[in-house]
């Protein structure tokens, strides 16, 4: 499954389309202290946060994930939008909590 089906199921809004979109999701991590998702050593890792901070869309690059879904209903600043383009990192922006987020990923994870 990828990000953009993971955002489909979860019915959130895809504010930017990067290069990690059409990858398949293996792993989730769902973590506002990006240090320790920089201790995570996956691959093809989403990230889950309500921390709105372009920091998020840096860490995630450097963790290699193929992208992140900020929850909460977080308005981003207009600067996280400018750094996912220029990082080419898909980002996406979702209302529920999460932990309605993390069961939402989980369920659709599963589903055949």
């Amino acid at each position: 499954m990828t990000i953009l089906e993971v955002a489909e199921a979860l019915g959130a809004e895809v504010l930017v389309k990067g290069e990690g979109c059409g990858r398949a999701i293996r792993h989730v991590v769902a973590s506002d202290l990006m240090s320790d998702v920089l201790l995570v050593d996956e691959d093809d890792l989403l990230l889950l946060t309500s921390l709105a901070s372009d920091q998020v869309l840096r860490t995630a690059q450097i963790v290699g994930a193929v992208g992140v879904i900020v929850v909460n209903g977080k308005p981003l600043p207009s600067s996280m939008v400018n750094v996912a383009n220029d990082l080419r990192m898909t980002l996406v922006t979702s209302g529920r909590s999460k932990f309605d987020a993390c069961v939402g990923v989980a369920a659709a994870l599963k589903a055949p």
